[in-house]
């Protein structure tokens, strides 16, 4: 089974990422500058799509096996 994303939301410090198998991921936001800088219309910009999250906007990808593996700052293929 291909784990995806199905919601994205933030707080002050952390992006939570609600995924296909009902669990939620608490990511911080210093693994991602580009997010972390960002104003929060710009961080409502994400498309969810089958390999992960994309901010076109921001120049940002992120996939969701490398945010289950705990790599930060890594860009979605």
């Amino acid at each position: 089974m291909t784990i995806s994303a199905t919601d994205v939301r933030f707080d002050e410090a952390t992006m939570w990422v609600s995924l296909s198998d009902g669990r939620i991921l608490g990511v911080p936001l210093t693994w991602f500058p580009r997010l972390l800088n960002a104003q929060p219309e710009a961080l409502g910009g994400v498309e969810i799509t089958p390999f992960g999250l994309h901010w076109e906007a921001l120049d940002e990808d992120i996939s969701v096996p490398a945010l289950l593996a705990g790599q930060g700052g890594v860009e979605a293929a």
